[in-house]
């Protein structure tokens, strides 16, 4: 890893900082870029995530993409964590900390729509994020992406009915158009692009596409930080004003990203998969679409819902969290190889 990237969880935090201190300096600006969004997806942050998904993208060879059948165990680990175990213990970790430890401390009007707020954010796993994190740990990048595309499609079908079953409602208003405009927004057109791009370069020979990757590389970190300021300046308001409540949302996210990377990183290590997919894997299983999980809330529950409120504090977490996560899985290489080996 570079400097810039060992230090990364520093510049995460002076981004932190710098968004809270933006949206309290300059509410119009930052509103204004709020509102530029089409089905609850933001475009700024979009372009952003496209800068850091692209250059990732841009080193997949489709031509090889059967290679991904030699890592089904990967698939399989990723998707019954992400589908079996991530909602429903979601689900029991908000019943504890909300329903029972912190229930004395919160609104007693909002317990049932904090937990909501929660099991709407495990029902949706990553979509884009996820391709920054796999190339912080050399992730394999097909695997990320035909993991990404199967959940994708899997989220369609399986979002609405596992969220109807633990919410216990008759029926779940998706919103499909921010289902939809995240796919093709976060996978079609950055792939598409890519993929365009990478034909281009490799047409001037491999040595012209060597120097696009290296000249390219700091865009993904650039955005990334970016992406952090904006976030933290659009939700700075109710970061000041709630802290302890966001405070107390945070530990069963906190709980439920720990548990779930380190169950798909084991479960991965027993199995026999490559580092290199256990590292993506772990991620996947932990990381959420919070795009989704927000649109959905307000949708549900309104604006100003403690639903709503729930959903935002994923968003708030998920960088630092997953950057930590990076470096646990980085760090643990050894470890898990020596594993894998017996």
């Amino acid at each position: 890893m570079s400097v810039f990237e060992r230090y990364l969880s520093v510049w995460v935090l002076l981004c932190i900082v710098a968004g809270i201190a933006l949206g309290q300096w300059l509410p119009g600006p930052v509103q204004a870029i709020g509102r530029m969004e089409v089905a609850k997806v933001n475009l700024p942050v979009g372009l952003l995530i496209w800068v850091m998904i692209i250059p990732m993208l841009l080193k997949i060879d489709f031509g090889a993409l059967q290679q991904v059948k030699e890592h089904w165990r990967g698939i399989g680990v990723t998707l019954f964590v992400n589908w079996a175990v991530k909602p429903f213990s979601m689900a029991l970790l908000g019943w504890i900390f909300v329903r029972q430890v912190f229930a004395p401390y919160l609104p007693t009007e909002q317990l049932d729509s904090y937990i909501a707020g929660l099991i709407l954010l495990a029902a949706a796993p990553c979509t884009a994020m996820v391709f920054v994190w796999s190339r912080l740990t050399n992730g394999h990048p097909l695997f990320t992406l035909s993991q990404v595309a199967l959940n994708d499609t899997i989220m369609v079908f399986a979002f609405a009915p596992i969220v109807a079953l633990l919410l216990g409602l008759s029926s779940i208003t998706v919103p499909w158009a921010t289902l939809l405009t995240s796919v093709v927004l976060y996978i079609v057109i950055p792939v598409a692009i890519a993929q365009a791009w990478r034909k281009s370069l490799l047409a001037r020979g491999q040595a012209a596409f060597d120097a696009a990757l290296a000249r390219i590389g700091p865009w993904s970190i650039t955005a990334l930080l970016a992406t952090l300021v904006l976030l933290f300046a659009f939700q700075g308001e109710a970061i000041l004003k709630q802290p302890l409540v966001i405070a107390m949302l945070a530990v069963p996210i906190l709980i439920q990203v720990f548990f779930n990377s380190a169950l798909a990183y084991w479960l991965n290590r027993r199995l026999g998969e490559s580092h290199n997919v256990a590292c993506p894997s772990a991620l996947i299983g932990a990381s959420n679409f919070f795009e989704l999980a927000v649109a959905a809330a307000i949708s549900l529950f309104g604006f100003e819902s403690g639903a709503a409120l729930a959903t935002v504090v994923g968003v708030l977490i998920e960088v630092p969290v997953m950057l930590l996560v990076v470096r646990v899985v980085n760090r643990s290489k050894g470890w898990y190889e020596a594993g894998v080996a017996r």
